[in-house]
């Protein structure tokens, strides 16, 4: 008595130390109801927001919600009406056996903030269960030498009820040898106790049969019966004895069934039939004998089936050893199971928010509860999660804990976490479990986009087909969804004067660059402008890179030659005196071409000649010179035709058509010397048009005086001799010939000078410059032949 006394105050010191603990945690708020077992589901319980004093509004608008401590849905919260609604039929005797007060522990959690509220409700009994007894017949063995007023011990009934509705009395159907005694136990509990109140008689009556009758305390009472069958035997004077009246073990919950638990054992001074023990269990529950069973002749106890601490801790066994004769003696077996580690941590979520934005910080991501079994060490647990995570456990209301995030995230650097909730016990082995949470990270427009390159260059040929796709841009942007969605435009340019709208456009959803026109290289060689690039997000972000485009030359222009002009007039006539040298600079063919680069590259040839040989063109300056000494014999008239090619692909060309006259030399003092021509050629444009035009008037000033005297001396010589005039013979110097200092002669200096033999009269004949018309000079001279006889040229 004294060690079961000590278990209970133990008990309920822990008990007491628990309830405290909650206490000082949840505050000043703790609100009981009360309900009878078997009350139909829906039944109303009380009103919640009422007893909390919150309003109705703010139970939904805080997520209100009901968690018991067992994690089993007894009781559901109305958040509309604040009502507190039985959410499944109670049975009292499921829940708390034969505890009483049966009281079911519950939290009300609320969120934003978090709050715990602590309740009990309080189910009460019904007269639900009839008294029952385990056994259908009681069988008796009295002595017939049994003296009055011997009380004989007899199983007593089960009631599940508790109370006023529990077992309250025992009868016995009427008879003239016994009446029920009830004795009171320190449990709290009645036994019944056969007295017998008149002497028996084994040779009258053998055997008697009574009916036993159990009643509880109920409105009505239910009632329980069973058959009493004694059996009167001669005389047996010695009884069974014990040599302990408490038998104590331990035994561990993983023990296999079967195994031995104890030997009781008891001594018979009796001999024969009457000193012959059987041991039977006395008083026992209907878990005592689904659990254990004693050796009748033996004593033995074995495990009949397996034990569970967490469910009961110890077995108080009360055990019968009858002899042969009927007396009877009774001991105590107290059976002490010994806890081991062998229920791991439960995890409760009571609920899980798996979507965070990324800016928010410190949000409540979980809010569990976490328990186990087990007891001392083993019941001892410690929660965790991973170390390299953004989170973090704080523990809240008894075994609550709250998973929260410790600061603002990132979604770029991380989208999804994978959050291993590890509970793991004290015990010995360690049991653990692990429960996992994905939370995802939801973006927010924090990002703005990013070009691939913070300038292009693209390249694009002249002459391009309008629409034409040139190059592209690209932009990222690291947020995602709409944030992601990028609008690509064009910016307004720098340059004013630059019709952008009119050159490109761009693809608002990819990017890419087409021309809207065809590009000339000659009018537009290259152009810049600005793109930008806008994401969807609110408020929206964007970025800007630069373009250049480049326009690449294709060989669409044929080289335009410049000198000599052809403009469908009289073509012009280079004059190249006999005596000139090989390699004498006849004219110099001058082309530009409107492309670029290689394209612009002109190349000069030679395609025909009135007479193969006697002149060449350099290639690369276009140049017309002699490949040899003149002669007598060389025609006067020559047809060159020069063409001059670019380098493109496909190459482009033109010709022109030189006419060169052979004739014989030039006087030397109408000539400017090489040396002032090549000083006029580098002077200014202007002064060389005056030094030029200063110098043609003097030398046909000079030229007409000349002819003046030789007219004037002519005619004497006539007059005495009849014969013609003399004028110097040979050719004209060389340094007479290139005033311009390429060897080209200048067309200023260039004149055609006759004198008309038997005019009978001194005068001059200027004629045209050659630079304006040479046919008609050429004609002349071609009709008139005694003009290069007249003048000695041969």
């Amino acid at each position: 008595m004294a060690i079961r006394g000590a278990l209970a105050l133990r008990k309920r010191q822990v008990l007491i130390l628990f309830v405290l603990l909650g206490l000082s945690q949840a505050g000043p708020e703790s609100v009981r109801y009360s309900v009878a077992e078997e009350t139909e589901i829906g039944s109303f319980v009380g009103n919640l927001a009422r007893d909390l004093g919150l309003g109705v509004e703010e139970l939904s608008s805080r997520e209100a919600r009901v968690v018991s401590d067992d994690n089993k849905k007894h009781l559901h919260l109305d958040l509309p009406t604040g009502d507190l609604l039985l959410n499944e039929k109670l049975d009292r005797e499921e829940l708390c056996s034969s505890t009483e007060p049966c009281v079911l522990h519950f939290q009300v959690v609320l969120e934003n903030p978090l709050q715990f509220f602590r309740a009990e409700l309080h189910v009460k009994d019904i007269n639900d269960h009839s008294p029952t007894f385990l056994d259908k017949e009681i069988l008796i063995q009295i002595s017939e030498s049994t003296t009055i007023g011997t009380t004989f011990l007899m199983e007593s009934a089960q009631d599940l009820d508790i109370g006023r509705n529990s077992l309250q009395n025992y009868t016995v159907s009427p008879n003239s040898h016994f009446y029920i005694k009830i004795r009171d136990s320190s449990d709290g509990k009645i036994y019944p106790e056969l007295v017998l109140d008149r002497e028996l008689d084994h040779e009258h009556e053998p055997e008697l049969r009574l009916t036993l009758t159990a009643l509880d305390g109920g409105s009505p009472p239910r009632s329980g019966k069973t058959l009493v069958l004694i059996k009167v035997l001669d005389v047996n004077d010695n009884a069974p004895e014990f040599p302990q009246r408490l038998y104590e073990v331990q035994v561990l919950e993983d023990t296999p069934i079967g195994s031995w638990i104890i030997t009781i054992s008891a001594k018979d001074l009796d001999a024969g039939n009457y000193g012959k023990i059987s041991y039977t269990f006395l008083h026992a529950s209907e878990d005592i004998r689904k659990t254990f069973e004693i050796n009748p002749a033996s004593g033995d106890v074995h495990l009949r089936s397996s034990l569970d601490f967490e469910v009961t801790q110890s077995y108080t066994i009360n055990i019968q050893a009858t002899d042969g004769g009927g007396l009877s003696e009774e001991c105590t077996l107290l059976i002490k199971v010994i806890d081991i580690n062998d229920n791991p941590p439960e995890v409760t979520m009571s609920s899980i928010t798996k979507i965070i934005p990324e800016n928010a910080s410190e949000t409540l991501v979980a809010l569990f509860s976490v328990r186990d079994k087990d007891s001392g060490d083993n019941g001892r647990m410690v929660c965790s999660i991973q170390d390299d995570l953004p989170f973090s456990l704080k523990p809240t209301f008894k075994n609550f804990f709250t998973l929260v995030s410790e600061k603002a995230l990132d979604r770029e650097m991380r989208a999804e976490y994978n959050i291993t909730i590890t509970v793991a016990d004290m015990g010995s082995p360690r049991l653990k479990t692990q429960h996992t949470i994905t939370v995802l990270v939801s973006d927010v427009n924090d990002n703005a986009p990013a070009f691939t390159q913070t300038s292009y260059t693209l390249w694009v040929r002249e002459n391009n087909s309008p629409a034409l796709h040139i190059g592209s841009v690209s932009a990222t942007d690291r947020d995602a969804g709409a944030n992601a969605q990028l609008t690509y435009s064009l910016l307004p340019p720098q340059d004013p004067h630059l019709p952008l709208a009119s050159l490109v456009s761009i693809n608002a959803d990819n990017g890419h660059l087409f021309a809207l026109r065809s590009l000339d290289y000659e009018a537009l060689q290259a152009f810049e402008f600005g793109v930008g690039a806008t994401d969807r997000g609110s408020p929206a972000l964007s970025s800007q890179a630069r373009v250049r485009v480049l326009v690449l030359d294709a060989n669409d222009n044929s080289p335009f030659v410049l000198y000599p002009l052809q403009n469908g007039s009289a073509p012009c006539t280079e004059l190249v005196p006999r005596a000139a040298e090989a390699g004498y600079l006849v004219t110099k063919v001058v082309a530009v071409d409107g492309d670029s680069g290689q394209n612009a590259w002109l190349s000069y040839r030679l395609l025909k000649a009135t007479e193969p040989g006697l002149f060449g063109v350099w290639p690369h300056n276009g140049e017309v010179r002699t490949a040899r000494l003149l002669s007598e014999r060389d025609a006067p008239k020559h047809r060159l035709l020069v063409q001059v090619r670019d380098n493109g692909e496909p190459p482009r060309s033109a010709s022109v058509t030189l006419h060169v006259l052979l004739v014989d030399g030039f006087s030397q003092p109408y000539l400017p010397l090489p040396e002032a021509a090549a000083e006029q050629a580098r002077a200014d444009p202007l002064t060389v048009y005056l030094v030029v035009a200063l110098a043609s008037v003097s030398s046909l000033f000079l030229l007409s005086v000349l002819l003046f005297v030789a007219v004037r001396l002519c005619r004497r010589s006539r007059a005495a001799s009849l014969g013609g005039c003399s004028v110097p013979e040979g050719p004209f110097p060389g340094h007479l010939v290139d005033v311009s200092g390429t060897g080209t002669l200048s067309q200023s200096y260039q004149y055609e000078v006759c004198l008309r033999a038997g005019s009978g009269t001194s005068e001059f004949k200027f004629l045209k410059s050659l630079a304006c018309d040479h046919q008609g000079s050429v004609n002349d001279v071609e009709e008139n032949s005694n003009f290069v006889n007249g003048f000695g040229f041969n």
